[in-house]
């Protein structure tokens, strides 16, 4: 029977006949393997924008700022403009891990990993744009509050810009401990399936030498609950934080008190639409379709409606406000963003960021996969077109009619944006290649309350094992009707060595050399004198093996049951044989 309640209509968040061990090998697949041309073409394309960004990066510090497209009126533009919305994108990873966490949501348990990283490297493409803005970064020390031949130059401590540095980098900070604390148990799981020496050496020291001890998931789970705490007013603060820049000045267009509600609301609605952009391509890329679901990507979609239902209130509060505050020059800030010479940029904000999520009230259209990457692709470029009205259209026509002027923007402000775009997926795609994309400690926790196989046995009335003749106790399959009670017959031993022989290939003495097969995990010399007889001697015959020869050896060997798939021997061998 099953130890809890479950409601008939919850759908599994683990999709098809899974068990411990499938979702080890699965989630470890991008790890082990090789990179697919998909992999290496994204992330050519990507390396190449980032190189293209470094250029432009080099030649603004050398040459200065205004090689960009600045000017006396607009001061600020394309710089603050990428600097906020990087901000923005960072705030789902937080959102997800800390609030999401605090409210026990299951479903978090397969996107979090992602977005968090999400978070660490949209806060690093943020960081980024400060430091490039202050020009001589050579003496960007200057900025710290410490003893000087110059006398007292201290920084201005109430200024909300110093207070973003504060609130990012404690931002930065709290999030990188949360996102590898959690990886400590799969970066363990990677350290105890890793074949080459030096690979396991490295995961050794990034696992800190986790055992999976019940002391040890006891200190994680507290550990998990306390950053959560600290994390979750970061989420409310940091975007808060940096609408001070805007909301305390007295700038037709900034100067509101519904800024931080409404910044934080649109960086939850942006970081949301670019988690889903990207587990949307990894799910497919990485095959990981049985863990990264539909009912993911719609919780995800329902998430974005409601935020971007909110940023539209704000967008129509702000008018409201400006309307009936009476002060021309803060109803002329608006009208001129509506039908001004940006224009264009304004009904693009409008029509991605608040028409284009209110389709996500059809659930056909929210389930669909291709609709859902075409609306999160659209809210992110909404999302930076919110931020660029904000600050170009505030600035560009301000109280004196004669200072009045236009910002283009320069091909350097252009390759600048675009090398942060490149290096934020060339981190993306290299974590990818290297850390569990997916919290497989946690799906594991889930696996027997919202599995899809446990599930259809406990719908079907069946206990979650089967205890067959000798005792021995092994996990019960749904995809055949489950008859508990079932007595095997007896198999043909030789009959099921010529059937493993067939599948995986003979081995030729005359001109095949054995391999060792003692260097693949799992196999020690016993072992490999009982393949040695049934006539298994090279890595390329255990490579061919799939789950039918698993099961074909265990029944001819009868001794530990289920190892050989437990410790892919199969991939292990192919590694082992491409030396």
């Amino acid at each position: 029977m099953a130890s809890h309640y479950e409601a008939p209509i919850r759908k599994p968040l683990v999709l098809g006949d899974k068990g411990y061990h499938d979702v080890s090998v699965d989630i470890s697949a991008p790890i082990e393997g090789r990179a697919n041309k998909y992999w290496w073409i994204v992330f050519s394309i990507a390396l190449a924008a980032f190189l293209w960004g470094i250029g432009c990066i080099v030649y603004t510090i050398s040459t200065g700022i205004g090689v960009w497209g600045l000017n006396k009126t607009v001061g600020w533009a394309w710089d603050i403009t990428n600097f906020v919305w990087w901000v923005g994108i960072g705030h789902a990873g937080t959102l997800i891990s800390a609030v999401l966490l605090l409210f026990r949501q299951k479903w978090r348990m397969a996107i979090n990993r992602s977005a968090e990283a999400m978070t660490i490297f949209s806060v690093i493409q943020a960081g980024l744009f400060p430091v490039i803005h202050m020009g001589r970064v050579w003496l960007g020390y200057w900025m710290f509050p410490i003893p000087n031949q110059f006398g007292s130059l201290w920084v201005n401590f109430n200024s909300p810009l110093l207070w973003d540095v504060f609130a990012i980098s404690t931002y930065l900070s709290v999030s990188l401990v949360f996102w590898w604390t959690g990886l400590l148990p799969d970066f363990a799981m990677i350290r105890d399936r890793a074949v080459k020496p030096f690979q396991k050496k490295i995961y050794s020291l990034l696992s800190f030498g986790w055992t999976g001890r019940a002391k040890d998931w006891q200190r994680f789970e507290e550990v998990s609950l306390v950053l959560a705490g600290l994390a979750t007013p970061l989420v409310l603060s940091v975007h808060t934080i940096v609408s001070f820049d805007f909301a305390t000045s007295v700038i037709p267009g900034w100067h509101t008190t519904i800024f931080p509600p409404y910044f934080v609301a649109g960086a939850v609605f942006s970081g949301f639409a670019m988690v889903n952009t990207l587990l949307i391509i990894m799910r497919k890329v990485c095959h990981l379709e049985a863990y990264i679901t539909v009912q993911h990507i719609e919780l995800m979609n329902i998430v974005i409606m409601i935020t971007g239902s909110i940023v539209g209130c704000a967008y129509i509060t702000e008018l409201f406000m400006a309307w009936y505050s009476g002060v021309e020059y803060e109803q002329y800030a608006f009208l001129n963003r509506a039908t001004g010479p940006y224009w264009w940029a304004y009904w693009a904000m409008m029509s991605c960021n608040v028409f284009s999520p209110q389709f996500m009230w059809f659930k056909k259209l929210r389930t669909s996969i291709m609709f859902s990457f075409f609306i999160s692709v659209v809210v992110n470029i909404g999302m930076w077109f919110e931020r660029f009205v904000i600050i170009v259209t505030s600035l560009h026509r301000d109280y004196m009619p004669s200072s009045w002027t236009m910002f283009s923007p320069t091909f350097v402000d252009i390759g600048i944006f675009i090398g942060t775009l490149g290096f934020f997926f060339v981190l993306f795609l290299l974590y990818a290649r290297t850390f569990p994309v997916i919290a497989q400690a946690e799906v594991k926790s889930i696996l027997k309350s919202s599995g899809e196989r446990y599930k259809k046995l406990r719908d079907a009335g069946k206990p979650l094992y089967e205890i067959k003749k000798g005792g021995k106790i092994i996990e019960a399959s749904v995809e055949k009707e489950i008859k508990v009670d079932e007595v095997l017959p007896e198999k043909d031993e030789k009959k099921d060595v010529s059937s493993l022989l067939e599948s995986i290939g003979t081995f030729d003495a005359s001109k095949e050399t054995a391999d060792d097969l003692k260097k693949i995990k799992g196999i020690g010399p016993k072992m490999e004198k009982t393949l040695n007889q049934i006539g298994i001697f090279t890595f390329a015959q255990v490579g061919r093996m799939t789950e039918k020869e698993y099961n074909l050896l265990d029944s001819i060997t009868e001794s530990f049951p289920g190892r050989a798939q437990r410790d892919d021997w199969a991939s292990q061998a192919k590694r082992l044989n491409s030396e």
